[in-house]
């Protein structure tokens, strides 16, 4: 069986500086599963939420915030929908013209909608950060787990208790499966 992106959580943390702003645990030398294993049987779903983030790919990192908001959110005004439309496409095709559109939608978007922060994601999955600027600063390896991870608490940010519990606890699953199915 092929191995996870990363194969110890402290990989993962050694990867990314921003990481433990997000992640809120001492990072182990322990397998990353396990790592997030632990997380879950803490009932510390939030950082489990934030290490899914950034243990899957950037491409699987988007479609989960995406699979993870649609499952949460039920409605979305035409707006919200279209933003969710432009990150999945470029999930599906990842081309620049499609990531420059999730981009667009993504930096004109609200930033309070969760649908805002999955265009973003996939806007700031590579190339440039804005749009048509000489010189733009290129998109740091961690901006789209910051926009992943804010999509889906944005989602559950009103909820409470044991309802936001089972929708977090669902999107760590998600992302378990999508992790273990890429290194299979």
């Amino acid at each position: 069986m092929a191995e996870l992106r990363f194969t110890t959580a402290r990989d993962l943390f050694d990867a990314f500086e921003t990481a433990r702003e997000d992640i809120r645990v001492e990072p182990a030398d322990v397998p990353s599963l396990q790592f997030l294993n632990s997380l879950v049987a803490a009932g510390d779903l939030q950082n489990a939420v934030s290490f899914c983030a950034y243990l899957l790919p950037r491409r699987q990192a988007v479609w989960w915030a995406c699979q993870s908001v649609r499952s949460i959110v039920r409605r979305f005004s035409e707006t919200d929908e279209a933003y969710l439309q432009a990150a999945e496409a470029w999930v599906n095709e990842p081309e620049e013209e499609r990531r420059l559109t999730a981009l667009d939608f993504g930096m004109e978007g609200d930033k309070t909608m969760p649908a805002a922060w999955t265009a973003l994601a996939a806007g700031w999955s590579g190339g440039a950060m804005v749009r048509n600027e000489h010189n733009a600063a290129p998109a740091p390896p961690h901006a789209t787990p910051k926009a992943v991870i804010a999509a889906i608490l944005i989602c559950t940010a009103s909820m409470q208790g044991e309802v936001r519990d089972r929708h977090l606890a669902n999107c760590v699953q998600s992302a378990i499966r999508l992790a273990t199915a890429n290194a299979q």
